[in-house]
């Protein structure tokens, strides 16, 4: 009698975990600034550095901050939504360790500033770099998160994933 061998597949459950754990720094880390400092004050950190709480109801660089509020529940509809691909594509490349931390990483940053939607209407925002006399725009743990996925997923898109061939297709 012959006996197939089941190997079971490299389990998502972890990287839903790094997501989660993306979302609570995030939270935890806005949680304490917004304990402790008020709307614009600003606290110097180091010549490039400030924390500096604002709000941003855009996207990245205040991306439609002037508009009247339907972006609010553009950008956190959008960041679900792909934050549900995600999850799906997590299960399907679980074993992809590079691309499953690159989408971790990016869902829960997105999940992260969701919360900051629905709670204040507005992203908090806390952590100002600067260099000679010029700023960039105020950012917060979860951005950090997209930015760094981000960077990963189109590493691993342009420099790891060319050789590998897609699972579907038969030589």
């Amino acid at each position: 009698m012959v006996r197939a061998k089941f190997v079971s597949a490299p389990s998502a459950v972890r990287w839903y975990g790094l997501a989660v754990l993306v979302i609570v720094l995030d939270q935890l880390s806005k949680w304490v600034v917004l304990g402790h400092l008020q709307l614009g004050e600003t606290i110097y950190v180091a010549p490039f550095w400030n924390w500096v709480l604002t709000y941003n109801p855009g996207a990245a660089f205040s991306f439609l901050a002037d508009q009247p509020g339907w972006q609010r529940w553009f950008f956190a509809t959008l960041a679900v939504g792909i934050s549900g691909w995600i999850a799906v594509m997590l299960r399907q490349h679980a074993g992809d360790r590079l691309l499953a931390f690159a989408l971790a990483l990016i869902m829960g940053g997105a999940l992260g500033n969701v919360i900051d939607r629905i709670r204040f209407g507005a992203v908090v925002d806390f952590v100002q770099w600067h260099a000679a006399g010029f700023y960039w725009p105020a950012f917060n743990v979860a951005d950090s998160a997209i930015t760094v996925g981000a960077v990963l997923l189109v590493w691993e898109q342009l420099f790891l994933a060319g050789g590998k061939a897609p699972k579907d297709r038969t030589p």
